[in-house]
């Protein structure tokens, strides 16, 4: 049962301390402990722009993340907090708060990229919040997003160069959100409204036609990254909230005393969050919860922390080494509990068994690849089949010595009387030798008749009846009703009857070895179409991966290409506009 989330307030996940990166022990052990899917949402934007605030609405609560109401930075590295989803039941709302990006008491902004760049690998709804309106100067500073590119690689390969490993981007980058605080312009387009989402297309069309190139890469490199990197986008506008020194004391304030539209806008944006924000999901399909999020923030903050890039790829493989290595203990603990519940030793025959191994392995098996991913060359598969064929070949043993201690159990009881009356020299007297094997005889036919001897049901008779060879012997030689000739029949009957025994018994222990080879077969063939099943599963979840990359790829192509049409089409209508006036002109003079 997956755990309930109970934290009253926010926790440090990555304190920052003079730009050395640390994951804090109390919020990764809060993480382990949430088995949960997460919607994960960090908001990011520079310091006093009132993004704790929201955070702190979207947590249902008026306090929480630190406000601050200084020009200081008041939230330092990223602050995480963990609630109940209000709209998804069984799933975690996680909210990461970050230190406001640009304060001068850092130094440089090699610390803000990396915040950053943290907050777009951890996050499957990213949250920028910006002052005003969207400006080229608004756009300037969203430069964090330019080098995203410097800072986070989706491969290992070496041989992926920066534009390929980008144009991946798309498949794992959470969706962009830009909130606008303070937002006093009206929502407007050559005199039509127009919509938040629409106002934010239209912030982000290309520019051309100025004349200076460099220039237009330049202005448009931010434009280019949000619509390449990001696969979908939303935008919400906010009134000034108060006045006056009132907008220090927003947490205190209630509803009634902010600005009603300001109160309305926040509700809409809250509500949008919550049913609208995705699961964080991984590359796969991989749906994260609390463990794999503490796996993605330990790999990522150390990768930093060591002056390396962030990698995608290698953030999954360290998680699915984790995760592989527990799958296949988890397995391994279902079959022990199920064979230790269904499985009476000793077994009538080894197919009884072995359909129960069978039956159990597969289910193993299931459970292995439901909680398994990214098993390169099956390591951790072969691994299980391993440990599993090894738990075969103990149960085995354990049938085996559980049918011979059966077995002699059985034979004590069967044979002891007649052991006691041969003692007794019962048999020995002429016609004792006719007696005795006929007593033999009925003997063995009660053992046969009693159930579940189990497998080794011949072999421990024959190994009973040979150890009393001297014994039969003996009884033969005196009795004094056979003659010579009789006896040597008798001697004779009795060699080719053992020889036969142990050739049965040969027999039977190859036939076990066979059996045993042919289930080993059955269990390779089942465990590759299981494979086989989930490898096709996760080659579909690849291809629409990479489908709707090529597709967000091919649009952002295609639009870029109606916009340099429409901005060609405006300029040539403002030429033939200028020549018409011309002309217009020069026949007014020649008139």
């Amino acid at each position: 049962m997956a755990s309930k989330v109970h934290m009253q307030g926010p926790v440090y996940l990555i304190e920052n301390v003079k730009g050395q990166l640390t994951a804090k022990t109390e919020a990764l052990e809060i993480l382990s402990a949430i088995k949960q899917p997460m919607v994960v949402v960090a908001i990011v934007g520079f310091y006093r722009t009132g993004k704790s605030y929201l955070m702190n609405k979207l947590a249902g609560k008026n306090k929480g993340f630190s406000l601050g109401s200084t020009v200081q930075s008041h939230t330092k590295g990223i602050w995480m907090w963990c609630v109940p989803h209000p709209q998804k039941s069984d799933h975690t709302l996680v909210l990461l708060d970050t230190e406001g990006l640009g304060d001068v008491e850092k130094g440089d902004n090699q610390n803000d990229c990396w915040i950053f760049a943290l907050a777009v690998l951890l996050s499957s709804t990213f949250v920028y919040n910006s002052m005003g309106a969207i400006n080229q100067q608004a756009l300037d500073q969203l430069h964090y997003v330019t080098e995203l590119t410097d800072r986070i690689r989706t491969r290992s390969s070496p041989d992926q160069n920066e534009l390929e490993d980008s144009d991946e981007f798309v498949s794992f980058f959470p969706d962009f959100m830009w909130t606008l605080r303070d937002f006093s312009l009206e929502l407007k387009v050559n005199g039509e409204p127009i919509s938040a989402d629409e106002y934010l297309e239209n912030s982000l069309k290309l520019i051309h036609g100025t004349g200076q190139r460099d220039k237009e890469q330049k202005l448009n490199l931010p434009r280019l990254c949000i619509r390449k990197f990001f696969p979908k986008k939303k935008c919400f506008v906010f009134e000034r909230p108060a006045h006056g020194k009132k907008l220090g004391q927003l947490e205190s304030l209630q509803e009634q005393d902010l600005d009603s539209d300001f109160v309305e806008q926040v509700a809409e944006f809250c509500s949008y969050v919550f049913s609208c924000s995705k699961v964080k999901t991984l590359s796969g399909g991989i749906k994260v919860n609390g463990p794999r999020l503490k796996g993605l923030v330990i790999t990522y903050v150390n990768t930093i922390s060591t002056g390396g890039l962030p990698c995608m790829e290698n953030a999954i493989l360290a998680l699915s080494q984790t995760e592989n290595a527990a799958a296949v203990q988890k397995a391994i603990a279902h079959y022990d509990q199920q064979m230790s519940q269904m499985l009476k030793l000793p077994t009538e025959t080894l197919q009884e068994l072995l359909d129960l191994h069978r039956t159990i392995e597969k289910e193993a098996t299931k459970i292995f690849m439901e909680n398994s991913f990214k098993d390169v060359d099956q390591v951790f598969l072969t691994q299980l089949g391993a440990e599993l064929e090894t738990k075969q070949g103990y149960f085995y043993k354990k049938n085996q010595q559980a049918s011979s201690d059966h077995c002699l159990t059985l034979i004590q009881d069967i044979f002891g009387p007649l052991e006691k009356d041969v003692k007794m020299g019962v048999y020995s007297k002429p016609g004792g030798y006719c007696s005795f094997n006929k007593k033999i005889q009925e003997l063995k036919k009660k053992y046969y008749q009693a159930p579940r001897k189990g497998i080794q049901a011949e072999e421990t008779l024959q190994k009973y009846l040979q150890s009393k060879e001297d014994v039969i012997d003996a009884i033969l030689c005196t009795d004094q009703a056979l003659t010579q000739r009789e006896r040597q029949i008798e001697v004779e009957r009795v060699k080719v009857e053992a020889a036969k025994n142990t050739a049965k018994i040969k027999e039977d222990i190859q036939q076990k070895n066979e059996q045993l080879l042919q289930e080993k077969e059955k269990i390779y063939w089942e465990r590759m179409q299981q494979l086989t099943e989930k490898m096709k599963k996760e080659q579909a979840q690849m291809m629409e991966e990479q489908q709707r990359a090529t597709e967000h790829k091919l649009q952002e192509q295609a639009r870029q290409l109606n916009e340099r049409f429409q901005q060609e089409n405006r300029r040539l209508q403002d030429e033939i506009k200028i020549l018409n006036e011309r002309e217009a002109s020069r026949k007014c003079v020649v008139s």
